[in-house]
């Protein structure tokens, strides 16, 4: 009695070892090597086919959203304006990354090191200069497509950035003159901070 209800205890035993072990051994079909150079990764879209990760080739880098900005420019040049639109968006949005992340890093490194914290700050204004540029020849490309509804509040967004008292703010509060949607105009070089009257 005791060895029929043994059989089936050892019968699934041995199936569960041969399972097991058949696991443990490496079907070479399935194995693929895994490429012997770190600094490359592998396209999405063909994985296949490794392209390194280095930071001038990225599109989240300054030189990808200059780039981007360059097309932009061949598109203007050639009056692609809808190509121009696209290349511009991208690179708002390339540098307005960058300037987010680089913040971050500014304040994660904060009161721990301050030196990594200071270079990460100057990145993330850099970023930032360049996503207000970008913007603001975005409004220019709205301008000349004739769609002043999308021109103004990029220029609205350029001047609370950077400040009409900097060169940037100071263009783009022009523009918004020249649109008629401003109607006082503003010199840069007149320009005299506001103090308050002393207190009695």
């Amino acid at each position: 009695m005791k060895f029929a209800t043994t059989v089936p205890w050892l019968r699934l035993c041995c199936v569960s070892l041969l399972a097991t072990a058949s696991f443990l051994i490496p079907v070479r079909g399935f194995a693929q090597a895994l490429p012997n150079n770190p600094n490359q990764a592998i396209d999405p879209n063909d994985p296949n086919i490794l392209r390194p990760t280095a930071q001038s080739s990225s599109i989240l880098s300054f030189d990808g959203g200059k780039r981007l900005m360059s097309e932009a420019e061949s598109a203007v040049s050639s009056q692609n304006y809808d190509s121009a639109v696209k290349k511009l968006q991208e690179a708002r949005l390339v540098f307005n990354q960058l300037s987010n992340f680089y913040q971050d890093l500014t304040s994660s490194f904060s009161g721990i090191d301050n030196r990594v914290a200071d270079s990460h700050r100057r990145k993330a204004l850099e970023s930032a200069q360049m996503r207000d540029e970008s913007t603001y020849r975005l409004a220019l490309v709205y301008r000349a497509q004739n769609k002043p509804e999308l021109a103004v509040p990029l220029l609205v967004q350029v001047i609370k950035s950077q400040n009409p008292s900097r060169e940037l703010g100071s263009k783009a509060y022009q523009q918004l003159l020249e649109l008629g949607f401003a109607d006082v105009p503003f010199e840069r070089g007149n320009f005299k901070p506001i103090t308050p009257a002393p207190k009695k």
